[in-house]
């Protein structure tokens, strides 16, 4: 069977203190505290403490220009976006941090992005250090799979994918770039887009996104093509490496239908935009045809991203709420992006269309999905609503904004995307909130990066089989 096994999941492949110390911190924990960690829970830890770490570099003095304000909050948000690869703002990147500020918040993105263990991983590797079975087990706690096979080959094949695309898409916008900026310029921000694209983290060293750039083919070809190749996730890459070396003959399920769903979310997205916004004076009225599907197309892939090109403010009530739809999907497992994940999505839908047939099984390709995957989906996506609702009547409750603004920005962190309405200004909407309310986008963009990696490695726990079987009830629904 051409299945892919839910183990060799890598959900947003994140730290673990194992594979940085050998797991000296953890037994350090276990015998001071008589605490054991959970996998989960030392992912929260770690990537509180890195975020910490960024936010007390992002206060130091030659972080910002002098005379800037800094608070501790902003500082710490804006670390909290990096670390997640969100790319919310509250400070204007390219003019309220210095070439030290940015260049924290552009190695917080590549370690959030990557992951801590696989970039420890990484680095242990290229010093010639091979990882013993005590390594293995750990990376591979960390990395949300309990397969030990291949797994430093997998580890490798992320590391040389992430850095061969990078440097890829740096030196090809670095060559475009120069035609506005002088060389050394046009490879800092080369290099900066590129890392930032790739994450799919959003952060820009323009202060109106990539606006300048609108209708400009070759930045929209580069951003959105290292986007849609960070947000695919790299087991698809490794499936289709496979194919490629013969070593297998047929593409997984799982490969065809991150494909086809990612697909069918850009065509949908890109003519769902064009038609809603086609008459709107403030946004398309005065582009061409043309002009208008390559702006639609750009925010349809940027759903995984937050990059812009246009003033999402000026969209209709209508476009922002079918893009907020667009960014809750978000990207593909084991991807730097975010959301409830296409094949969550998938999943779904397959199964509403197999309960109108009235089908016993969920097919797809031929394949039958297990039901214990539909479950999942089906709690992963009333768990994601339920979030969004929740948090977004919170906000409504204690900040002055229109309730579709608050629940585009509360989307947009839970997803870790970084699009927003916008203040007015060069940050986002969340830039005018509340201390309470910068706290809440912060707890969001938390659970939409870290969460659903717990809830995969609780959910691949052992069940607890009970000696015993109710007899079944039957309830109307409907």
């Amino acid at each position: 069977m051409s299945c892919l096994r839910p183990s060799r999941f890598p959900l947003n492949r994140k730290l673990s203190l194992h594979a940085m110390s050998d797991g000296f911190g953890k037994l350090l924990i276990a015998r001071v505290t008589g605490i054991r960690l959970l996998p989960g829970q030392i992912v929260a830890l770690a990537a509180i403490t890195l975020i910490l770490l960024g936010a007390g570099l992002l206060m130091l003095p030659i972080a910002t220009p002098p005379g800037v304000h800094v608070s501790f909050l902003d500082m710490l948000f804006t670390a909290t976006s990096a670390v997640c690869v969100t790319g919310l703002i509250v400070m204007d990147t390219p003019h309220d941090f210095t070439l030290f500020g940015q260049g924290v918040i552009l190695f917080l993105i590549q370690v959030g992005g990557l992951g801590y263990a696989l970039t420890a991983t990484l680095i242990l590797l290229m010093l010639g250090r091979r990882l013993g079975l005590r390594d293995r087990m750990m990376l591979s706690e960390s990395m949300n799979t309990m397969d030990l096979q291949g797994l430093v080959r997998f580890v490798k094949l992320v590391g040389i994918i992430t850095f061969v695309l990078e440097g890829l898409g740096a030196v090809l916008m670095t060559l475009r770039f120069a035609v506005d900026f002088p060389w050394g310029t046009a490879a800092y921000y080369g290099i900066f887009h590129a890392i930032s694209a790739f994450n799919n983290a959003g952060f820009s060293l323009f202060s109106d996104s990539l606006k300048s750039y609108q209708t400009d083919w070759t930045i929209n070809g580069i951003i959105t093509i290292l986007v849609i190749f960070g947000s695919i996730g790299f087991l698809v890459f490794e499936d289709l490496l496979d194919n490629f070396r013969g070593k297998r003959f047929r593409l997984q399920t799982h490969t065809k239908l991150v494909i086809l769903t990612t697909t069918i979310l850009i065509v949908v997205g890109t003519l769902g935009i064009t038609i809603l916004e086609w008459n709107n004076p403030s946004t398309f009225q005065s582009a061409s045809v043309g002009e208008k599907l390559t702006i639609s197309y750009f925010h349809a892939v940027s759903r995984t991203a937050g990059f812009t090109t246009i003033d999402i403010v000026d969209m209709r009530d209508a476009t922002l709420y079918f893009l907020l739809l667009l960014m809750a999907i978000g990207g593909s497992p084991g991807s730097f992006s975010g959301g409830i994940k296409t094949t969550t999505a998938a999943i779904v839908f397959l199964t509403i269309i197999s309960m109108l047939r009235r089908e016993k099984d969920v097919e797809v390709f031929h394949r039958r999905i297990p039901q214990d995957l539909i479950t999942r989906a089906l709690c992963l996506t009333i768990l994601a609503l339920t979030l969004i609702t929740g948090m977004t009547l919170l906000l409504d409750s204690t900040e002055s904004q229109s309730f579709l603004s608050l629940m585009f920005e509360v989307t947009s962190a839970l997803g870790i995307v970084g699009m927003s309405v916008g203040n007015g200004d060069t940050a986002s909407l969340s830039a005018l909130f509340t201390d309470f309310g910068k706290v809440m986008i912060m707890l969001s963009m938390l659970l939409g990066r870290f969460g659903p990696l717990m809830i995969g490695l609780f959910a691949i726990q052992t069940s607890i089989s009970k000696p015993y079987r109710y007899a079944q009830a039957r309830v109307v629904i409907g």
